[in-house]
């Protein structure tokens, strides 16, 4: 036993040194592990793109806030009845009237087309007023058209645009130089009876034909939406800022992008709604009649598709169905945000938060203009209100867009855990999580 316990005591410090050193080697593989992963969270953190000039994002940010004021524009002329006040067109534009006898020429043009002829007793002051929205309308297309031509021919020749963003930065001038074509195209429309809101019927009011406004409204729409969505990428970019993560958030990021679906679809129902002037009709809420949800006569039309698009009490009752749908998913989703805000963003908080005061905003607009008759200032309120409730819904989808964000879950098991850790084993982890 004296041996036993000898030998014991001889090999004591030898234990104690082979464990310090297993200790120490601990420690170095948990420092060595820790910092592989701090650079791994860093790396799979970012958006992906390198930093991006933020002149960029503010250009493309500004060129969508004038294309929303050109869709402000394009409803006051359409509320104003001014859109089929100029005949012709051209790719350059042209000089509108220096002289008397040059309004005279203009308004002779216009006195020969079906819209003149329904209304007759217009003088020439009211044809000036009506001309000058127009005039104004298309002439700012062209100013549009300036505003990203030029700042885009900078940047490019500077080689300040990322390899990313330049084929959206080509697809966005080829979507703007497509919009003045199909502009005309709609006008076109209006100045014959049989392609007009009317469809060859001379009882009816002459409008433009609602299909063509549909297109127009939904390709300034497109491209609304395709220069803030690329701003917002540049100034993520910009920051090296990193996405949300699909296991703190769920669904919610897919979610949010269907909620702008929806807003942007209800924006573009309010093409047919102008186009058919179903605001004028039916104008009591939430019934559409004093005594029923549903308008009468709502498939009147053959073949059936025409009800969705040429019926006015079926065009407006698919505005508000698509209106409370929209509603419903923005109070959902501001729902199921509630219970994650402490782990949002600053950036995500005020876009959230913005969308529902947004859509606050909106639904009493429409619902004030709908009672009230249409009144041109709550109509075009009502315009811009969706195009800020849109824009609104863009900046919350993207802040919530899921990326690959390292959990902080797998930050602690990895440094928590006593056995050696490899860097294959580190990016599993992450690739995991």
């Amino acid at each position: 036993n004296m041996q036993r316990n000898v030998t014991m005591m001889l090999r004591r410090p030898v234990l104690m040194g082979m464990h310090q050193r297993n200790t120490l080697n601990t420690q170095s593989l948990r420092r060595n592990a820790g910092s592989k992963l701090n650079f791994l969270c860093r790396e799979l953190s970012t958006t992906g793109p390198p930093p991006v000039n933020p002149q960029i994002g503010w250009w493309l940010a500004g060129c969508g806030g004038v294309v929303g004021g050109m869709v402000a524009v394009g409803g006051l002329t359409r509320l104003t009845k001014s859109g089929l006040s100029m005949t012709e067109w051209r790719l350059q534009g042209s000089m509108f009237p220096l002289n008397e006898e040059q309004w005279n020429e203009e308004f002779q043009r216009y006195q020969k087309y079906p819209e003149f002829q329904q209304r007759k007793d217009m003088s020439l002051n009211e044809f000036k007023t009506i001309f000058w929205w127009e005039y104004g309308h298309r002439m700012l297309g062209r100013f549009i058209g300036l505003c990203f031509v030029v700042p885009f021919t900078y940047f490019s020749f500077r080689r300040m645009i990322p390899n990313w963003l330049l084929p959206r930065c080509w697809g966005l001038l080829g979507l703007g130089a497509t919009q003045g074509l199909v502009g005309w195209w709609m006008v076109k429309s209006g100045l014959n009876i049989e392609t007009s809101s009317a469809f060859g019927d001379p009882n009816k009011e002459i409008r433009v034909s609602p299909y063509r406004l549909a297109t127009h409204l939904g390709l300034a729409l497109t491209t609304y939406v395709g220069l803030i969505w690329s701003a917002l990428d540049v100034f993520k970019a910009a920051t090296n800022s990193p996405f949300s993560s699909t296991q703190q958030l769920g669904r919610l990021p897919q979610f949010a992008a269907v909620t702008s679906m929806l807003v942007f679809a209800t924006a573009l129902s309010g093409a047919f709604v102008a186009g058919n002037d179903a605001g004028r009709a039916y104008n009591t809420f939430p019934k559409m009649t004093d005594d029923s949800w549903m308008p009468p006569d709502m498939f009147i039309l053959t073949p059936i598709y025409r009800n969705f698009f040429e019926n006015t009490g079926t065009v407006q009752f698919d505005h508000r169905c698509l209106a409370a749908l929209t509603t419903a998913a923005v109070i959902t989703q501001l729902m199921a945000t509630l219970p994650k805000w402490n782990q949002l963003t600053k950036s995500t908080k005020v876009a959230t938060t913005a969308t529902g005061f947004a859509l606050t905003a909106q639904v009493a607009l429409g619902i004030a203009t709908l009672l009230l008759y249409v009144p041109i200032p709550l109509a075009a309120a009502h315009q811009c209100g969706s195009l800020l409730l849109l824009a609104a819904s863009l900046a919350s989808a993207h802040a919530l867009r899921s990326g690959p964000l390292l959990m902080a879950s797998t930050r602690r098991v990895v440094l928590n855990s006593t056995s050696p850790i490899s860097s294959s084993s580190i990016a599993g982890a992450a690739v995991s999580s």
